[in-house]
């Protein structure tokens, strides 16, 4: 049975540029999504975690979608992150990137207020319900406060536009389970679970640190499609490295990709040390030289 990518396989959690005096840029947004789509990404997931979307508004995220839609044309994934605390809310945020040119939706689990997992599953059902477009669950209880429940999963997956998850759980073993039994398509979005997820069916992973080195980002998947575990495992290690840096040092992955990039973060978040700016170029220079 062939593994289902509603989404693509190779997806970018893309940040969200500012210019120097924090406003949306625009026009460095088209010029980073045509690159990175140039590079081998099959799909853009705007306003995630990444993408710093408890700091920008509707307008703005309605904005981006429709500037990258414009930028990379009608075959690549624009996947638009709708999830906020309020179910309502959630639901016209989901209207609106409908309408500015989104094929999908990335709605994460309601976060803070922690609801009960039969409240998660009617939040999830409800937004699925007000728009004609595939849903992609975004289980990431270390920032949301809430799990996605296995059982949950099981039961969300019967509905017919609910057919994603990006998991950042690093539970290999539920992850197996609900791939095993569903036909959900799961992207890994943990850069250390990419490889491990993609081969116990994972349909591929929605990545931070893509954001600077897309193609190689993508590469062990590529060695893995062709039969080569041994090349995908060796590609896999090599951007570990950078990767540890990015995601594990202490900094949000938001950061340490606009210190690479010398693209301004909003507040709360704030760039990056001399020092951290320094080891990250350092990682990226060893890895692409």
């Amino acid at each position: 049975m062939s593994t289902p990518r509603p989404f693509g396989r190779a997806l970018c959690a893309m940040i969200t540029p500012f210019t120097a005096d924090d406003t949306l840029d625009l026009d460095q947004a088209r010029r980073l999504a045509a690159h990175l789509v140039a590079e081998g990404c099959d799909g853009l997931v705007l306003s995630g975690t990444t993408g710093e979307s408890p700091t920008t508004t509707d307008a703005e995220k309605a904005a981006l979608v429709r500037a990258v839609r414009e930028e990379v044309g009608p075959d690549i994934h624009v996947v638009a992150g709708v999830g906020t605390p309020s179910t309502r809310h959630t639901v016209e945020l989901a209207r609106q990137a409908e309408e500015a040119g989104a094929n999908g939706l990335l709605v994460v689990s309601p976060y803070y207020s922690r609801p009960p997992q039969d409240a998660v599953e009617a939040h999830f059902r409800t937004v699925a319900d007000a728009t004609g477009l595939p849903v992609m669950l975004y289980d990431i209880p270390g920032r949301a406060g809430v799990r996605i429940g296995t059982e949950s999963l099981l039961r969300l997956a019967e509905h017919d536009r609910i057919v994603a998850v990006k998991d950042c759980t690093n539970d290999l073993l539920a992850a197996t389970k609900v791939i095993g039994r569903t036909s959900l398509a799961y992207y890994s979005g943990s850069e250390e679970t990419n490889l491990p997820l993609y081969a116990v069916g994972a349909a591929g992973y929605v990545s931070t640190v893509a954001n600077v080195v897309p193609a190689l980002m993508r590469a062990p998947l590529d060695a893995h499609d062709k039969g080569d575990v041994a090349e995908a495992a060796r590609l896999n290690h090599l951007t570990l490295p950078l990767s540890e840096l990015m995601m594990a040092s202490g900094l949000p992955g938001t950061v340490t990709v606009k210190a690479l990039l010398g693209i301004p973060v909003r507040e709360p978040l704030r760039p990056a040390s001399q020092d951290q700016v320094a080891a990250l170029q350092k990682a990226y220079d060893n890895l692409v030289h």
